[in-house]
């Protein structure tokens, strides 16, 4: 995987990580599906890209 997309994909799961706590500190419920969700985008994107991987070496 090249460094760029790790780095976004990482900076995806860490923004949505963010979202999910200012959510739950201002008890802002979308907000913070919101930012479970952009975490879980965000780790399945890495998952997927470490499975690509895998099958090219």
């Amino acid at each position: 995987m090249r460094i760029g997309k790790k780095i976004a994909h990482t900076a995806e799961a860490v923004k949505g990580s963010v979202k999910k706590v200012t959510g739950r500190a201002t008890r802002n419920r979308s907000l913070e599906a919101e930012g479970r969700a952009d975490q879980v985008k965000g780790n399945l994107k890495q998952s997927g890209a470490k499975v690509k991987d895998a099958f090219k070496h």
